[in-house]
């Protein structure tokens, strides 16, 4: 590496990290937890709500999986407009990952409910629980502790795909490498760092699911 490329990698470091703490880290937690909360009741409703209900869930969760997330972003932010419907790049991206967490997080919350043995329901209703009662405090919880993997993978996925939102004009940590480059003609060094950022947080958040999963086996029955 040359004086001048090393020189270009210490200033460019801190604009990375700032964008990825102002940008891309909201982006992603904020859409993970909304999308979590799409995932639960999505997986509810194919579960225990009515036929129409889980016909619209399937459906939902089928057009999203089905569909490249790009193309989602794409329509939410280049397509709605044609039809009077005009969203800023961030919520715009906001809601895009939401939908995509929630059509793929349903499937993992419903096979962690499903995961849990039918005596836990009736020990429940032994204990005088109703059907709602006996899932929120008996079912749900062992089957956080199933789906914690897999949800905690899927954040850091997610993390990692904030990079498509650089598509739709947000000001996250990728477009902030394309400006650098844009202006320094160092596209190799500059990949190569923003791509060393996001290790480093996928290190960190790693570390965090380890932390969460240890957290959540008080409650898994074994």
């Amino acid at each position: 590496m040359t004086e001048r490329q090393w020189q270009i990698a210490q200033d460019s470091l801190l604009p990375l990290l700032k964008a990825g703490v102002a940008f891309t880290i909201p982006l992603a937690a904020i859409s993970f937890v909304l999308g979590l909360l799409v995932a639960v009741l999505t997986a509810l409703a194919r579960l225990y709500g009515p036929k129409p209900l889980q016909l619209l869930a399937q459906f939902y969760v089928w057009i999203i999986r089905g569909t490249p997330l790009l193309v989602q972003l794409f329509i939410l932010f280049f397509g709605l407009p044609k039809v009077g419907i005009i969203l800023d790049p961030f919520p715009a991206a906001v809601i895009g990952f939401t939908i995509s967490v929630g059509a793929y997080g349903s499937e993992t919350v419903r096979a962690a409910i499903l995961s849990i043995q039918r005596g836990q329901w009736e020990a429940s209703y032994a204990l005088g629980m109703t059907r709602w009662q006996a899932l929120r405090r008996t079912v749900l919880p062992q089957a956080a502790r199933v789906a914690t993997p897999t949800m905690a993978s899927a954040f850091i996925s997610l993390v990692k795909d904030t990079s498509l939102a650089f598509s739709i004009t947000v000001s996250e940590m990728f477009q902030k490498s394309q400006q650098i480059v844009s202006t320094t003609y160092e596209p190799l060094l500059l990949y190569v760092e923003v791509a060393l950022v996001y290790l480093l947080f996928s290190s960190v958040l790693s570390f965090g699911q380890a932390r969460l999963e240890r957290y959540f086996d008080r409650y898994h029955v074994r």
